[in-house]
């Protein structure tokens, strides 16, 4: 279930502090209204998480995850290291 991200589209509250998120099936309809205070909501478009690399595998470290590596020897040929 995706979560959504609102913040009230004027003003501020004290009970929902003017943004909060929520979990939400793809089939609901569109919020329009914050539950806790009523006032309007307008969803937000949040930032999304990305593994990070943090750094590039070597052959040997391929090689210990279970990993065939291939060397190109010409076009369509390859030698197992």
């Amino acid at each position: 279930m995706p979560i959504y991200e609102y913040e009230l589209c004027e003003g501020n509250c004290h009970v929902c502090g003017g943004t909060f998120t929520l979990n939400r099936p793809l089939s609901a309809k569109p919020l329009t209204n914050c539950p806790s205070c009523k006032k309007p909501v307008r969803k937000v478009f949040s930032a999304f998480s990305t593994p990070t690399k943090l750094k590039p595998f070597s052959t040997t470290d391929a090689k210990k995850a279970g990993f065939t590596v291939l060397k190109r020897l010409g076009k369509g040929e390859y030698e197992r290291q």
